[in-house]
């Protein structure tokens, strides 16, 4: 773990940062200057993570923890403030409740957390919250539905938070970053390949776009990284 600067001028918080998406897009924040703040439940991965992010020369503070666990949130909020700003599922028809409340906590109501924990340093550095959604929100997939329903209900509460931030001048986006070859996504396919779907790194021309956009010229919509046309109509 790194100390942090007396100063820095932009910072991104980052869940899920060892491996995926969270990894390529810590990377490439790293790339464009920002201090990093990175969480992952997984401390050897994030560790060999944190060392890619750190070789540009920026900041990097890993913190090991799962984000839906309220004093994991509480340290990864706590490294922010040092800087002063800020598996597969089953068939919807056999999910248990346990199932439906394990996965919404994570999807849903962590995300909603940890915006209203941070809310003071967002407000204070008006910031831009980045939600990441799925088609499978929208898309009705079979084995799908429970994480599916989470990340619809993620993107309702993206578009609320909007709209009630506003006058605080804080952002909130959510973000389809398209089907990849990730792990997750081939422990949702056991057994079958998906050498086909490509690497995370494809969605780097959205993300580069996204952060040199002003925040609440952005606020409240939703984006398919991978898609042709990025903003999807309302």
């Amino acid at each position: 773990m790194n100390s942090a600067p007396a100063f820095v001028q932009k910072v991104a918080l980052i869940t899920g940062a060892s491996r995926g998406l969270g990894r390529v897009l810590a990377g490439f924040v790293a790339k464009q200057g920002y201090a990093l703040i990175v969480m992952a439940r997984n401390e050897a991965d994030l560790q060999a993570a944190a060392k890619e992010f750190a070789a540009p020369g920026v900041p990097v503070v890993s913190i090991p923890g799962d984000v839906s666990v309220p004093s994991d949130r509480l340290r990864m909020l706590a490294a922010v403030k040092r800087y002063g700003r800020i598996d597969p599922l089953p068939p919807l028809e056999n999910a248990s409740r346990d199932t439906f409340l394990r996965v919404f906590d994570v999807n849903t109501l962590a995300p909603l957390a940890l915006v209203r924990e941070a809310l003071p340093l967002l407000t204070r550095a008006r910031g831009l919250v980045v939600n990441i959604t799925s088609d499978a929100a929208v898309g009705g997939y079979p084995g799908w539905g429970v994480y599916g329903a989470s990340k619809a209900a993620l993107e309702l509460v993206s578009k609320t938070l909007a709209a009630e931030l506003k006058d605080r001048d804080v952002a909130v986006v959510s973000v389809d970053p398209g089907d990849m070859r990730t792990q997750m996504h081939q422990d949702a396919y056991l057994g079958q390949d998906i050498s086909d779907r490509p690497l995370p790194d494809v969605t780097l021309p959205f993300w580069a776009w996204l952060l040199s956009q002003p925040p609440m010229k952005v606020s409240g919509m939703r984006y398919q990284a991978q898609a042709a046309v990025w903003e999807v109509a309302a």
